[in-house]
């Protein structure tokens, strides 16, 4: 009887493997495969040759093809994409900034493979665990827990609250690569401090490097509905001030998520695809601060039954928003709006620096019978499902109550504009840009609608706002008297100086103007409001001749001082995978009111292809202005 073969050697081709498979930026010395694609091994044997015909080799594997997308486009740039946007600002100003994804530098898939083992899965069941990370559903919750560190050592704290001196303000990164070797190099301990869209691209980094297709998707004018009602309601004082409430319930200036595309057979057919995973800690999802996997699909449909969080999903993109005016001890419902939640729901176009617009994957469009249809099934399966506690081992919920549940803020139908009740209609319009550093000056535009005589009375204020929709104090108030012949339109002119609002901004340059008015006539108030994005100029790179790889390379960074006074502790930072080997950190110190300066500065690029700078410049006075150049790193071959 023949001797069986004994393996002395086994080559497992990594760098030809690699190569064909597209990993070779993540390593030429180990093998790392993809799903779906054939590669080759090489046995060798120490006690005798193979023979053809009577030795035979049984080799066991297991793998799956849940995420494969069929779109070579589509893989190149949810896979291998290690650059893209971040859309920020608001729905009247879209603002991309750049993010160094860098899924393939050196060392992230190491990092990767470590965030999964730091999980509280991992943790308590080390073999369950690894058997199941198969599964993209199960692989996707997993990340999304860790990449906040509410439950667990995830990546990134989380603050919302302006202060930011024992950490980075969340404004001021510009890529994934520098947060995940933090928080590796300080022993897997969070890093200081994330927002949504930190979470959503630092999750966009890990999934891309495990190879599972995902893009980051921002809403703007997010709800955050903490009752499972699909109302968020909006507290007002007889200024028109924007209150804090005690439900938390908010609508967020723009909020960011990542959808990772997935088969889904725990679903019934028909709900695979693009699913949403939320990172930012919200609300827990079975005991964990995750959210998602929720099908795209089942929150256009309403079917909020569908595993995992539909329901608060399809809040942040078609809950309805109720406005209450809070006056001696009561209050009074203003209005009922069916559209204001979720609006230019944005990602970046596939291998092209635009936006895309994918509203219409995630709802009917706004006002018609189909997106109200489905809102109300939405609305009936959760009055269905409740239960009269909170919500325990339901993995289809959030931790909360439903306190008003049976009030009658709960409509099924829109309420009657106060506006259609006093036939008045008020607006503002900016008069200029909204540059930071100059006076903001606007109209109020009061239209009379009907054919009577109208005497008006207006209280204006100004605050600031947090992205989240949390509000700041009031800065400016006035009060303003218009009387209207019938038909007839008016202007009240309005100017909010820069030295009026400098030092209450946030971060975020939000300004929410508001106007609550009433009528002599009527018992009716009406609410105007609008929201101002204050603009910085951008940063300008040029890159000064050709990029060769290995060869040295000069690249310039152009910025300037926007305000009318001096800035102090500027610093400016750049990054760029493929470019530069880690993020680059230039002192500039004070920069002069209006100062225009620049550097130079030279790197070696190390990779080819399509490449991205990003720069950001903080100082004590502004934190986030963003630049960008794309850049082609020829192969000098």
């Amino acid at each position: 009887m023949a001797q069986g073969l004994e393996v002395a050697l086994t080559d497992l081709q990594s760098s030809r493997n690699n190569v064909r498979h597209r990993t070779e930026e993540i390593s030429v010395d180990r093998l790392v495969v993809r799903r779906g694609q054939a590669f080759s091994i090489t046995l060798y044997f120490k006690n005798r040759g193979f023979q053809p015909g009577m030795d035979s080799i049984t080799f066991v594997t297991e793998t799956g093809d849940a995420v494969y997308l069929e779109s070579e486009p589509q893989r190149q740039e949810y896979v291998m994409n290690d650059y893209g946007f971040i859309y920020q600002g608001s729905k009247s100003w879209i603002r991309p900034c750049p993010w160094n994804y860098g899924q393939f530098e050196e060392n992230v898939i190491d990092i990767c493979l470590e965030l999964l083992e730091k999980s509280l899965n991992f943790q308590i069941d080390p073999s369950t665990d690894c058997a199941l990370r198969g599964s993209p559903v199960y692989i996707s919750r997993v990340v999304c827990a860790m990449i906040n560190s509410n439950d667990d050592n995830g990546v990134l704290n989380g603050n919302w609250s302006e202060n930011y001196v024992d950490g980075v303000n969340p404004a001021e990164w510009t890529g994934s690569v520098a947060i995940l070797k933090q928080w590796h190099a300080m022993g897997c301990q969070p890093v200081r401090y994330g927002q949504c869209w930190v979470f959503a691209a630092v999750m966009c980094t890990v999934m891309r490097c495990l190879g599972i297709p995902t893009r980051v998707i921002t809403n703007f004018d997010s709800g955050h509905d903490t009752d499972r009602n699909l109302i968020i309601d909006e507290y007002y004082d007889n200024t028109g001030r924007i209150l804090e409430n005690m439900k938390k319930d908010t609508v967020w200036n723009f909020h960011v998520w990542d959808e990772c595309w997935m088969a889904r057979k725990d679903l019934p057919p028909g709900y695979g695809g693009w699913q949403v995973l939320d990172a930012t800690p919200q609300e827990t999802s079975n005991g964990l601060y995750c959210c998602g996997p929720a099908s795209v699909k089942a929150i256009k449909e309403g079917e909020v039954d569908l595993n995992y969080d539909t329901p608060f999903a399809f809040s942040m993109v078609n809950a309805d928003c109720m406005s209450w005016l809070v006056y001696g001890g009561k209050e009074q419902k203003l209005h009922r709006d069916t559209a204001t939640v979720g609006n230019f729901i944005s990602t970046k176009s596939i291998q092209s620096d635009e936006r895309d617009d994918v509203t219409e994957s995630y709802k009917y469009e706004e006002g018609s019978l189909q997106e109200r249809q489905v809102f109300l099934k939405a609305l009936q399966k959760l009055k269905a499902g409740r239960s009269p506690g909170p919500h325990q081992g339901d993995s289809n919920s959030f931790s909360s109550t439903s306190r008003r549940q049976n009030s009658p803020r709960s409509l099924d139908t829109p309420s009657l504009r106060p506006s259609d009740v006093i036939q008045v209609s008020l607006k503002f319009e900016l008069l200029d840009p909204p540059n930071m550093g100059q006076d903001i000056n606007f109209v109020l535009l009061a239209v009379n609608l009907s054919p009577q005589f109208k005497d008006l009375k207006l209280n204006l204020s100004a605050q600031s706002l947090l992205h989240d929709g949390s509000p700041l104090a009031p800065f400016w108030q006035d009060v303003a008297f218009i009387t209207l012949f019938p038909e007839e339109e008016k202007t009240y002119p309005c100017k909010i100086l820069y030295s009026q609002y400098s030092q209450y901004l946030s971060t975020d340059k939000l300004i929410r103007i508001s106007a609550l008015g009433e009528e002599k006539s009527s018992p009716e108030k009406i609410l105007v409001n609008k929201i101002i994005t204050l603009t910085f100029p951008g940063i300008m790179i040029n890159v000064l001749g050709a990029a060769l790889v290995n060869q040295p390379l000069t690249v310039q960074v152009v910025f300037s001082n926007p305000l009318s006074e001096p800035v102090e502790d500027c610093v400016l930072t750049l990054e760029g995978s493929g470019l530069f080997k880690k993020q680059q950190r230039v002192l500039i110190g004070v920069l002069k009111p209006h100062h225009k300066a620049s550097i130079t500065l030279k790197t070696v690029p190390f990779k080819s292809g399509q490449r991205q700078i990003q720069a950001n410049l903080r100082s004590n006075k502004f934190k986030d202005i963003k630049g960008y150049k794309n850049v082609y790193v020829d192969t000098g071959v």
